[in-house]
């Protein structure tokens, strides 16, 4: 029976190139997210692709996906995302909400659902994505980061509540990415904005990039566990250190 792979957050950028990406190793990948148009392009495109409607702030609807599954090998937690650049003093609560219920909670309900499923596969690989802002904090990313370390210190504890059973947990922390719509919502909606976070700099990462990472992490024999992977593209060598060229 072939590998399934869950990949949350999969209508665009990391989630639907890591939904791509696994499908083409041979696994049958459970695609979700809220926007099932989107899913039902990809699915249509790739035939071991199976959409399903998920929202991951609702335990309903992960307990829904989870009562479709006869079984999981793999469960990529991507759905996530940043929401404005407001400095702590003047943050808005209901961004920071947003951005916890989403990427903590979100992944927190996910695991919870599938650890059982995971263990029972008798090679579960739980991946993890989420950022060097979960790592390095910087100015107006504090709800952002908060949410991002909160996610880095969910896997360092899993790895720990885990061990000795048949889960391998990891982190794909990654840079700069120019992945589909994050920088669009996290300046609401204003593509200028957006553009100016990547102007000039050569080459950031791209969602295949990211999915070649996940991809693989998740296809190491099962005594091998890649506890924390950072990829960054070569012109960011740091969250304040990034090479840009004019012109």
């Amino acid at each position: 029976m072939r590998r399934t792979a869950v990949v949350t957050g999969a209508s665009s950028g990391i989630g639907e190139a890591t939904a791509r990406r696994l499908a083409a190793e041979g696994f049958e990948v459970v695609a979700g997210a809220r926007r099932r148009e989107r899913l039902d392009k990809l699915a249509a495109d790739v035939e071991s692709i199976r959409p399903v409607t998920l929202d991951v702030t609702s335990q309903e609807s992960v307990d829904a996906l989870v009562d479709s599954l006869e079984r999981c090998d793999v469960l990529i937690n991507n759905a996530g995302g940043a929401l404005g650049l407001e400095s702590v003093a003047e943050g808005r609560l209901d961004d920071w909400q947003r951005m916890y219920d989403v990427n903590v909670l979100g992944s927190l309900r996910m695991t919870q659902a599938l650890v059982p499923k995971l263990v029972e596969s008798g090679d579960g690989v739980l991946v993890m994505i989420t950022s060097t802002a979960g790592l390095v904090s910087y100015e107006g990313g504090g709800g952002y980061c908060a949410a991002k370390h909160a996610q880095t210190s969910m896997v360092e504890t899993l790895r720990l509540e885990l061990v000795g059973q048949p889960v391998r947990v990891v982190e794909i922390a990654p840079g700069m990415v120019q992945s589909e719509g994050f920088a669009v919502t996290r300046f609401r909606g204003d593509e200028e904005a957006a553009a100016r976070v990547y102007a000039g700099v050569p080459d950031p990462l791209s969602s295949d990039d990211v999915a070649d990472a996940v991809a693989w992490c998740v296809t190491r024999p099962a005594h091998v566990n890649i506890d924390r992977m950072i990829i960054r593209p070569r012109a960011q060598a740091a969250q304040h250190k990034v090479h840009r060229v004019s012109g």
